[in-house]
């Protein structure tokens, strides 16, 4: 919600974007934080 990330790759897949945010929450907590520098990089290089 920070940056609008996760509601955009929901929006171009067509799918609920409360789906991809637990995505999201489960890769940074299994992936020890990757998700968390996968979200700033997407932040960057995704288009408002």
């Amino acid at each position: 919600m920070l940056a609008g990330v996760c509601g955009g790759i929901a929006e171009y897949f067509n799918i609920d974007p409360t789906l991809i945010r637990l995505a999201w929450i489960i890769l940074t907590c299994m992936g020890f934080g990757t998700g968390i520098i996968a979200y700033i990089i997407a932040a960057i290089v995704i288009p408002k």
